[in-house]
């Protein structure tokens, strides 16, 4: 499916991390999302109930965010992309970038990110 809808920059507060203080003091993480989906009868019909309500798919993933703490940033994208297929099914397939912008690594950096890509 060559059409999508992306929704970039959602971020909230979580506290995910393998230190002591990254699950004390919780950091911001930055979610991208790329979902594939069959646009055309949305397009043609102008009914939201014909594709992805996108205000909930970022609801839901700040839910997640901000949900009980992970050690890894790869869990974090899973568990995202598990519950936007579980909860959106016309959306085919996702992509779920996680970015970590603040990890504790001990070196200057722009951005830490993980990328995963799941489908039906």
């Amino acid at each position: 499916m060559s059409d999508q809808i992306s929704l970039l920059g959602i971020s909230a507060t979580g506290f995910h991390g393998v230190f002591p203080d990254e699950r004390r003091d919780g950091q911001t993480f930055v979610v991208d999302l790329q979902l594939f989906l069959d646009l055309a009868p949305a397009g043609k019909s102008d009914d939201l109930n014909l594709t992805v309500n996108y205000a909930s798919v970022a609801t839901a993933v700040v839910e997640e965010i901000t949900g009980p703490p992970l050690n890894l940033i790869e869990a974090l994208a899973m568990r995202i992309s598990n519950r936007v297929l579980s909860d959106f099914q016309s959306i085919e397939r996702i992509e779920v970038t996680v970015h970590k912008p603040n990890a504790p690594v001990g070196v200057k950096f722009s951005d830490i990110s993980v990328k995963i890509a799941r489908g039906r």
